[in-house]
């Protein structure tokens, strides 16, 4: 019996070895993050990380299966991080045009979305991935119609809208814009642009969609009397 109990890891033991393993993810993240916003996915390799993160690339792959799927965690991360100070410039807003512009000047200012929107076509491409896209994209809706819909009952705005809609309505905005800008270069008009995100907050959204008219042909009557 005490051979038996000398084998078994004191709890101490496995709460730092756990502590120990979400160091090492959250370092190999932030590596991740650092190089892949200077260079791009391609032009950052696993020894790469691992080598700015004090890891192994052996590590990398343990931990998040392959470059494509850190690329896109690490992409959903930043955009959640984003969405945080975004809602909070809105929160200074005097207005509901300044808390749309000052929204929007965060939010097309950031790397981040960019970044997210080529995890948006990756994950296309990798449909593993799909699951944490679609997870980050419903925490962006759910955060940001509660920091509308916040902001709107403290100062008595009146929407023409359901906050989530508008939430919707916004980060599609945004995301929109921002692949634009990447196209467009310097022909990219920035008040616009930032005029877009503003008609979110005042259009009329829908409550629900309507439901979708039967594409099925009527069937035609049969005359007895013809038979």
């Amino acid at each position: 019996m005490p051979a038996a109990a000398a084998t078994t890891p004191a709890r101490h033991a496995t709460r730092a070895t756990r502590d120990g393993g979400r160091r090492t993810r959250s370092a190999l993240l932030d590596a991740a993050t650092d190089l892949f916003a200077r260079r791009g996915l391609a032009g950052v390799s696993l020894a790469d990380i691992a080598t700015a993160a004090d890891a192994f690339p052996s590590q990398v792959t343990y931990y998040f299966g392959t470059k494509e799927a850190l690329f896109v965690e690490a992409a959903c991360r930043e955009v959640l991080h984003l969405a945080g100070r975004v809602e909070l410039k809105g929160r200074r807003a005097a207005d509901m045009a300044a808390y749309g512009r000052v929204m929007a000047a965060e939010a097309l200012s950031s790397p981040a979305l960019l970044t997210f929107a080529e995890a948006l076509l990756l994950a296309r491409q990798r449909r593993e991935l799909e699951p944490l896209v679609a997870r980050t994209l419903d925490r962006l809706h759910r955060e940001g119609a509660r920091a509308v819909a916040e902001r709107c009952a403290e100062n008595g705005w009146v929407l023409q809208a359901p906050p989530p809609a508008i939430a919707r309505g916004f980060w599609a905005v945004v995301l929109g814009l921002v692949l634009q800008r990447a196209g467009s270069g310097g022909s990219f008009d920035v008040p616009s642009a930032e005029s877009a995100v503003l008609a979110t907050l005042t259009a009329e959204y829908p409550a629900s969609a309507p439901a979708p008219a039967s594409r099925r042909r009527p069937r035609r009557k049969v005359s007895h009397a013809s038979q």
